[in-house]
Parts: structure tokens; C-alpha cells; sequence
């Protein structure tokens, strides 16, 4: 895939009252520091955003988003975001997820002067609705959060994702695999958008609970923090109208700027952990990969159909049984 050429930031003012522009818009306060542990500051990490823009924005552009804003950094309170609020940049977009009634708008972007946008806004975190604008009723991505309990060795996480893999490839769905930037991983499934959000939910929910069934002792499906101890909760809520989860190439507002990553499979070892990738290291992964990870994404054209529903209630009646 073809990377374009980075523009280079342009100062602003002096150096007492300094910005710089980056795609159009001018970021204030450059050297504010927003991950204290590593000393990144806004100028920073809007340099790390300019670097990986043509692999985010396929990923961001054109979904409706919702924002973790730190604007005093990832150390102090951060805040959920999904509507635009009052006087927003001219480079966030406005979209009306409403299905009926009183609009309500989103926040959209559709550019690398968007992304700018979000850093000026303080913005650590990126997290994308599983669908397109053209198409908000009907999902094109599935996720599956293997979420593990603190207890639950790295082994056992990247054991679980090849499971599941398996499992996904005997219903007939191929999926792809990213770090969180946090604990665990996430598969992501992309699908035709011909099935509305309901029920996409209710095929995941049948997928996870055919996965606990069959190793109850490692996985589980409920959001019980008693139920999880020692266990990997297979999160399929993420799969909802409405529900989020974090964008490939999102930073994430924890101590050492970990960003969620895209990775292949056969890269998936007990030496890359869920935090390997970070806002000072991924630019150099990228510049070094021979292929996107996620390229063949593209080409997969792979629906939910009757026969994986038929598979899956025989796979629940099998588990009930034995």
C-alpha cells in the first residue's frame, strides 16, 4: 500500500505565545506535556498522528467516533466524548445518529485536518462506531475483546485468540487481530453490512457463549467481575448500535502512550504484549512493514448467514449435552 509523503509543521507566533500548523490547523500550547512518563508533548503527538495518518484514517474516516479527552494529559481526568458540544472545529464533522425524534449529532472526521483537530482537543483516545455513515443500521466489523482478569497469564491470552480464531474459521469467518493498547486483544471480523445491529449482536453473543461452553474453565461471557476471576471475558457487547470500541492506531490515555495496533497473526508471541506499541515506537514499525497486516481486509467478502446460525445452535446443543 502507498504511503504519501508527511507535510512538515509550521511555527506559529513566538516563542512565549507559540503554535504550529499541521494539515491547516493550528495546534495551541505545543509543548504542553500529555504522557508525563515519556515527556510526549501535543506537538509530539500530533507529529506521531501526521506520521500514521494513511493507516488511521481508512480506519476513522467516514465512521461515526466517539473521544477520551485528557486535555491536561493522560496523568490528570480525562473525559468520555461523543457529540460535538458547543463551537466545534471546523474540521470535526457533524453526523445525526438518530433514528428518529430530536437529531443527535456525532462526531466525524474525514481528513488528516481532523486529526489535528482531535489532538488540539486534547484527545487520547479514538473509538469508532463498527460501521459506516452511508450505512449506520448495518455493521461492517464485528469485535471480539478478550478482556483477561488480572490473574490470567499472556500465554493464555494469545492461546485463547488462536482458539477463537479456529472457531471463527469453522463457522467460515476469517478475522484479524490487533492489540488493544491496553490488556488484552481484539479480533476484528469484517462482514457485508447486510444485517442490522440487533442482530449482529445476538450472532456474537451466540459465538461467545458457544466459546464458554466449550472451555468454561478459561472463558467467559458476562460482565461479572466475580464470574471473570481467573477467566478470559470474551466481550461481544461491543457489537451493539452505538456501542465503540478503540480505532488501529489510536493512541490510548495510559502511562507509557501505548497504541492499539494492527498485527499479523504469525507476529502473535509471549514476547508481544498488548502494550508492545507505543506513540514513540510504532512510526518505526510502520516504516520497516513490508505489507499491512490488515491488507487482505480489503479482499475478504464474508457475510452472516443461516448455515454459521445452524452451526452455532448445534454447537450450543453439543456443549449442553456433554
Amino acid at each position: 500500500m502507498k504511503r504519501a509523503s508527511r507535510k512538515k509543521e509550521v511555527a506559529v507566533g513566538s516563542e512565549e505565545t507559540s503554535s504550529f500548523q499541521r494539515s491547516g490547523v493550528e495546534l495551541t500550547h505545543p509543548d504542553k506535556v500529555l504522557y508525563p512518563k515519556q515527556g510526549i508533548s501535543k506537538r509530539d503527538l500530533a507529529n506521531y498522528y501526521a506520521s500514521v495518518s494513511d493507516w488511521i484514517l481508512p480506519h476513522v474516516v467516514g465512521r461515526p467516533l466517539a473521544l477520551v479527552r485528557c486535555p491536561m494529559g493522560e496523568s490528570k481526568p480525562c473525559f468520555f466524548q461523543k457529540h460535538p458540544g458547543e463551537h466545534p472545529s471546523p474540521y470535526i464533522g457533524q453526523v445525526d445518529v438518530s433514528r428518529e425524534g430530536e437529531p443527535e449529532m456525532h462526531v466525524a472526521i474525514n481528513n488528516e485536518a481532523g486529526l489535528m483537530a482531535l489532538v488540539q482537543m486534547g484527545v487520547l483516545e479514538i473509538h469508532t462506531w463498527g460501521c459506516h455513515l452511508k450505512n449506520l443500521e448495518k455493521p461492517d466489523r464485528l469485535i471480539f475483546d478478550l478482556d483477561p482478569d488480572p490473574a490470567v497469564k499472556w500465554d493464555a491470552v494469545i492461546s485463547a485468540a488462536y482458539a477463537i480464531r479456529e472457531f471463527l474459521e469453522e463457522l467460515g469467518l476469517a478475522s484479524f487481530l490487533k492489540t488493544t493498547g491496553g490488556k488484552g486483544l481484539h479480533l476484528v471480523i469484517p462482514i457485508q453490512p447486510r444485517v442490522e445491529w440487533e442482530e449482529a449482536k445476538e450472532f456474537c453473543h451466540s459465538i461467545a457463549s458457544a466459546i464458554v461452553q466449550a472451555s468454561p474453565n478459561k472463558f467467559v461471557a458476562t460482565m461479572s467481575k466475580a464470574a471473570r476471576r481467573g477467566k478470559i471475558f470474551v466481550d461481544y457487547l461491543r457489537n451493539g448500535r452505538g456501542a465503540t470500541s478503540v480505532a488501529p492506531y489510536s493512541t490510548r490515555a495510559k502511562p507509557d502512550a501505548p497504541v492499539s495496533t494492527p498485527i499479523a497473526w504469525e507476529e502473535l508471541n509471549p514476547r508481544l504484549h498488548s502494550t508492545s506499541f507505543t506513540v514513540l515506537n510504532l512510526p518505526g514499525r510502520l516504516k520497516k512493514l513490508k505489507a499491512d497486516p490488515w491488507e487482505e481486509m480489503l479482499n475478504v467478502k464474508q457475510s452472516i448467514t443461516k448455515q454459521m446460525k445452524t452451526f452455532l445452535e448445534k454447537a450450543s446443543i453439543s456443549s449442553r449435552e456433554a
